[in-house]
């Protein structure tokens, strides 16, 4: 079964990590490549349960934004 998942890669110190937007699943990597890379392997693991197929929130679109606020 083939499942489409979105994700997001930010950085975060000297470290890039992912983050799945579909289940409640992250990595890290030193590469942008390698925090995806590690964020496949994990959902793979994830995914082992069959049970946890069924808490994928579905995401038709996606968009990314930014803004500030004065706090």
């Amino acid at each position: 079964m083939t499942k489409t998942l979105k994700y997001v890669v930010q950085k975060e110190g000297k470290y890039y990590v992912s983050q799945c937007l579909n289940v409640d699943v992250s990595s890290f990597g030193n590469t942008i490549q390698e925090a995806i890379d590690n964020l496949n392997e994990a959902l793979m693991l994830y995914f082992e349960d069959k049970e946890a197929l069924f808490t994928i929130t579905p995401i038709q679109e996606t968009m990314i934004g930014e803004t500030r606020l004065h706090v």
